[in-house]
């Protein structure tokens, strides 16, 4: 009995050293992960010298109705969504079709802006992010979506070119987490991430483009389809 006991107690022993081990380990990434970003941040000269080199956005794409019909009695609009190259307004980087319930449709981006610290010039620069589209009569999260949040998006595909592949990884990965995190946006000088959302009404005939002042807010400008 007694050696049964001794057993029990070695089993338990290693048991809890093993556990204790692996949530070390895990901490200990954890915490590598936090700060390696930290350091991206505060002390990479490479990422401030390509958020310097941000030039001041104008149009970052547009939308296009291919059709609308009823089904069951309920209207459908078939879109055609173009995300347009930061150096040239005619040329697609992205490019994607979506069929939303309504015609009211709402457009939904993601917008990092940064402060002095970050931007070596001292001028105001930002990064303008597509995420989804989502009609009238479904949730938000429920959205259909535009870029993949933690993916280097096609429109800053060369933005962090300088930047080694991990390092560039770690900050499109971590760059959204910042937004439910005021202490550290302070203290990455980065102003502000936060969501934009337009919505209008859409019908065929007409092209929406989407375009972003010099603040940061995202507006459509409407003009005539000329193919049509």
């Amino acid at each position: 009995m007694a050696f049964m006991k001794l057993i029990r107690k070695v089993v338990f022993y290693i048991t809890a050293l093993v556990c204790l081990a692996a949530i070390a380990y895990v901490g200990r990434g954890w915490f590598y992960g936090a700060a390696t970003i930290r350091e991206l941040l505060t002390e990479n000269k490479q990422l401030k010298q390509a958020i310097t080199n941000l030039t001041l956005e104008e149009q970052i794409g547009y939308a296009k109705v291919i059709s609308q019909e009823k089904r069951e009695g309920k209207l459908f609009t078939n879109i055609k969504f173009v995300e347009t190259a930061r150096d040239d307004k005619l040329k697609k980087v992205l490019e994607k079709s979506y069929i939303v319930e309504g015609d009211i449709v709402h457009f939904d981006a993601l917008i990092v802006k940064f402060g002095d610290k970050m931007v070596m010039d001292g001028k105001e620069k930002a990064l303008y992010l597509w995420r989804r589209v989502y009609g009238e009569n479904i949730a938000p999260e429920n959205g259909l979506m535009i870029e993949e949040p933690g993916k280097e998006p096609q429109r800053y595909k060369d933005l962090l070119k300088l930047l080694p592949a991990k390092e560039a990884d770690l900050f499109w990965t971590n760059i959204w987490e910042l937004a439910n995190n005021p202490d550290q946006l302070k203290e990455h000088d980065i102003k502000a991430v936060y969501g934009n959302v337009v919505y209008t009404k859409l019908r065929k005939g007409l092209i929406y483009v989407f375009k972003i002042s010099p603040t940061g807010q995202l507006y459509p400008e409407t003009v005539p389809d000329i193919y049509e």
